[in-house]
């Protein structure tokens, strides 16, 4: 579809009502559906500031063309849903795009991409209670710990509140968690070791007063055939997260077809890779990532 910008706008300046009522009519879907597998395309990046894939440093700055491309998405067969920050999300609303899809609002994007703050990552998006209001499915929260960085516990700790809020309220909470560190330069890298990732699982499947509603959102490790030993720190039900986008889609499909055959690997969670691939179709690396469930 063709996204009309200047009537996007026209609905947000004479009747911003226009959103809410919206989301109050969306039909709605169970988070599972028959397959009991869940595919979900993400786009709350741009909220974080990284705006960037493969090479291009603004890729997702263009908002119309964002919007053309996640409405195409969620049109395949086979997708689920769409997790997003609210302004992508109300834009969808409006679009009509989300009917009888899971949404997922984004929870935390205070620890902008680059900043000297990235770890302390405050919850700057959906609340738990705008969740319920809205009717949204799900939320989701990322999780970075670094062991050298005092940031890292108050992400944690507002980690453990808000898991206790959504749960409070019944809904699902995705939890992100990774070991991350701080290169000479400055910029945080995940660690994707077997190690570290059993580690942040531990850590993030026990936080909260009941992890009843918690779901994990995990990358996989360095080795793939590290998978099966990582995932069984956790009885959580989880979902692949795509990664950064690269120049061996292949590969990534392969990685993810391996790992999603493990008991607790209920789906996938992928953003820029089948947003953006390199080929430049979409319609087709969406249709490749829902084979692989």
């Amino acid at each position: 579809m063709t996204v009309d910008i200047a009537e996007l706008v026209r609905t947000r300046t004479r009747n911003p009502e226009a959103i809410a009522e919206a989301a109050a009519r969306r039909i709605r879907r169970p988070l599972l559906g028959d397959s009991g597998r869940l595919m979900i395309v993400a786009a709350d990046h741009p909220a974080r500031g990284a705006l960037g894939v493969g090479g291009r440093a603004l890729a997702m700055a263009n908002r119309a063309d964002l919007l053309e491309r996640l409405c195409l998405a969620l049109s395949r067969p086979g997708v689920d849903g769409v997790l997003a920050t609210a302004d992508i999300l109300d834009d969808l609303l409006l679009l009509g795009a989300l009917d009888d899809k899971v949404v997922m609002g984004s929870m935390n994007r205070g620890g902008l991409q680059g900043a000297s703050f990235e770890l302390d990552d405050r919850f700057t998006g959906h609340r738990p209670e705008d969740i319920e209001r809205l009717r949204f499915d799900a939320g989701k929260l990322l999780l970075r710990v670094d062991y050298d960085d005092p940031g890292s516990l108050t992400t944690l700790e507002s980690t453990a509140r808000a898991i206790d809020d959504m749960a409070a309220r019944r809904l699902p909470v995705f939890v992100e968690p990774f070991i991350s560190r701080r290169t000479p330069e400055g910029k945080v890298v995940n660690d994707l070791s077997a190690e570290a990732v059993t580690k942040s699982i531990a850590i993030a499947s026990g936080l909260g007063g009941t992890s009843a509603y918690t779901w994990l959102k995990v990358p996989v490790t360095d080795s793939p055939d590290d998978m099966a030993e990582v995932m069984a720190t956790s009885t959580l039900p989880a979902v692949l997260l795509g990664g950064e986008v690269g120049e061996d889609q292949d590969g990534a499909y392969e990685k993810w077809r391996g790992a999603l055959q493990l008991p607790t690997v209920q789906g996938l969670v992928v953003g820029r890779s089948l947003l953006y691939p390199a080929d430049g179709d979409v319609a087709a690396a969406v249709d490749t990532a829902v084979g692989l469930l």
